[in-house]
């Protein structure tokens, strides 16, 4: 198989060759393009291997129909996407191209997202701001990780804290993910593996201190909003996070066993929430209307509040905690278990924590307690001297 230059006038010469058996002549400049010339006409290929050492010939055009230049850039794209691991068989129309990711998103992910999330209105909308501009017009198998990183990069630089980029990239990591699940992609071609997370020094976290608590009852016990301030003042007795118990229903409530159960917690698994005396106590003085499976509901709509943000914006400003989410409530219910001598692992286990790496956050909090558990040592131990 002879090494030919492919030039304007060596491919002019081709029809007037005498040939009688099909000749593959390789051009000398790029790798893998190639004249096949035949007794009945001359046409241009380019040859490779996959990753399984199959050989390919992806057909470019006959020299009738493509000019030479032409022909020679479409081989030139072609080793080029060999290169970034692409198939240049899937750009020829040889196999059945895979979707481009905005195609994916909206046809497989976004449906599972709203069967199996409760937020997923929050994927549609980072997505849709932030993901498929940069990535959407992209096949599935032509991201890279250089794309993922070049959208981590902009969305820093765009000045969006690191936690928010995280989130953004771990969602994109759960799409890849979920492709390769579904057998849309292969295994380990996630471009976003490897890809390491910005650190996010900057982590809020708000704690109340028992004289803001006493504070923010006080304003409670006056607010003419009853029910928020019976849900404000469930969310520091159990730690739940909001929706947990906006979306309560009487029927997932055990006051035998003081259990809430959550049929669907944000871990996508079920949990029971343990209810203190007081929980109980406050549980069991609401009243309840025929009907109506809620906890909590809106009058008008019969359903359970879309939303407490202005009535906790006004009670928080009432009593000088502008700086104060209702999500801190949750913070602050760890951290009065943790300074009071509680183990960490009861507090992974009250606040529902799959991952016991989500509860550290809390371990600076236990310096008190750490120090009495230490203390217990020594005055077991002999030698121990009473301060006269």
């Amino acid at each position: 198989m002879p090494a030919q230059a492919l030039t304007p006038e060596f491919v002019a010469q081709v029809p007037q060759i005498s040939i009688e058996t099909k000749t593959l002549f390789f051009d000398t400049d790029i790798k893998g393009f190639v004249l096949e010339a035949r007794p009945g006409g001359a046409t241009y290929y380019y040859r490779y291997r996959d990753a399984n050492q199959i050989l390919h010939m992806c057909r470019i055009g006959k020299i009738q129909s493509i000019s030479l230049s032409d022909a020679r850039q479409r081989a030139h794209d072609m080793h080029d996407l060999r290169k970034e691991g692409g198939d240049p068989l899937v750009e020829c129309g040889g196999k059945r191209s895979l979707p481009l990711f905005s195609v994916f998103v909206k046809e497989r992910y976004m449906q599972y997202a709203m069967e199996h999330k409760r937020r997923w209105t929050t994927d549609e909308v980072n997505l849709r701001l932030h993901v498929l501009p940069y990535i959407g017009f992209l096949r599935l198998d032509r991201i890279r990780k250089t794309h993922i990183i070049a959208l981590q990069q902009d969305l820093r630089g765009k000045g969006y804290s690191p936690g928010t980029c995280n989130r953004i990239m771990s969602m994109v990591r759960f799409i890849f993910n979920q492709a390769i699940r579904w057998d849309v992609l292969a295994p380990g071609s996630n471009p976003v593996a490897g890809i390491q997370a910005y650190e996010d020094n900057g982590a809020r976290e708000r704690f109340l201190t028992e004289a803001e608590v006493i504070r923010l009852f006080a304003e409670l016990e006056k607010n003419k909003n009853i029910q928020v301030g019976q849900v404000i003042k469930l969310l520091l007795y159990t730690g739940a996070r909001k929706r947990e118990i906006l979306d309560a229903r009487w029927e997932h409530i055990d006051f035998q066993r003081r259990i809430l159960l959550v049929p669907l917690s944000k871990s996508g698994k079920p949990r029971k929430i343990t209810l203190s005396d007081v929980a109980v106590s406050l549980l069991q003085s609401l009243p309840r209307e025929e009907g109506i499976p809620w906890v909590f509901f809106n009058p008008k709509t019969r359903k359970p509040p879309v939303s407490i943000f202005s009535a906790w914006d006004t009670i928080r400003r009432n009593v000088g905690l502008r700086d104060v989410r209702l999500h801190d409530l949750r913070h602050s219910f760890a951290s009065f278990l943790v300074n009071s001598g509680r183990s960490l692992y009861e507090v992974q286990k009250l606040l529902g924590h799959h991952d016991p790496k989500v509860t550290m956050r809390y371990a600076h909090l236990a310096t008190k307690s750490l120090v009495e558990a230490v203390n217990v040592v020594g005055r077991l131990l002999p030698g121990q001297r009473k301060a006269s």
